[in-house]
């Protein structure tokens, strides 16, 4: 066992020596199952390495930390002893998840156990992907600090108001709906978006299915005595300056591989 968890570590260390900038390894032993989760529940990969460590017991992983706050995590690959698996972590200080939505998964990749086309791998088709999505993410908190709530009149006995919001979106803000008509919408196609709180009904329905929905809305309420308004928003009246983002890089070109 020791030459094996040996060998996580060296490949680790020897990983980390040929990335850019300077790198940092840490090797980390299990000692029980649930020690594999705190940073496994950070792999920012919705493919090979987040099935990995779902699905196995993972005796060791080594950390790598870069330049920039970069987090790699390195792992054995399940069932291949002669590959690794190596995979962005997604930051946490200072973010929320807000920040991340609509920002894609990075994702890590499986490379062989000699370490100088390992790292030519994560140079090649990781970092910048995964530098790339930080960026957003950073710009994102930049950008709005505080979750989106969508703005709407307080919760009325008997009532529900839709909102045709600015940015097109229709729906109403969770609080605002009294609690025996929550199931209706959503049987009627409403979603719950925790970090906007609001029920908000999805354009891919397109005008005449949310129309559809929104009528059998209004009868399906009706028949527990309840009513729904129908309002728009305006545009907010504010001169305040916003503070400037920091500018995006461009995106990673897409590579190809066979």
């Amino acid at each position: 066992m020791a030459a094996y968890r040996t060998d996580l570590a060296s490949f680790a260390d020897a990983l980390a020596a040929r990335l850019p900038g300077v790198w940092t390894s840490q090797y980390h032993q299990h000692t029980q199952y649930t020690d594999q989760f705190p940073l496994g529940n950070q792999v920012w990969d919705c493919g090979h390495v987040q099935w990995a460590v779902s699905e196995f017991v993972l005796d060791h992983d080594s950390l790598l930390t870069g330049p920039d706050g970069e987090q790699l995590y390195v792992i054995d690959r399940p069932h291949h002893r002669d590959q690794f698996l190596v995979a962005p972590l997604a930051p946490e200080a200072g973010l929320k998840p807000h920040h991340f939505d609509g920002v894609a998964e990075p994702g890590g990749i499986k490379v062989t156990g000699d370490p100088v086309r390992a790292a030519a791998a994560v140079i090649r088709r990781v970092l910048p992907r995964y530098r790339y999505a930080l960026a957003v993410v950073r710009h994102n908190a930049a950008l709005q600090p505080e979750p989106p709530h969508r703005p709407g009149p307080p919760q009325v006995a008997g009532i529900v108001t839709l909102t045709w919001y600015e940015d097109g979106a229709l729906g109403t803000p969770y609080q605002s709906v009294p609690e025996d008509a929550r199931m209706t919408l959503y049987a009627l196609g409403f979603q719950y978006h925790p970090h906007q709180a609001a029920f908000l009904l999805p354009a891919a329905y397109g005008e005449d299915g949310r129309a559809l929905r929104v009528q059998a809305l209004v009868h399906q309420l009706a028949d527990k005595g309840i009513s729904v308004n129908l309002r728009h928003t305006t545009a907010p009246n504010t001169t305040t300056a916003r503070p400037p983002a920091p500018a995006l890089p461009s995106a990673p070109a897409t590579a190809h591989h066979r």
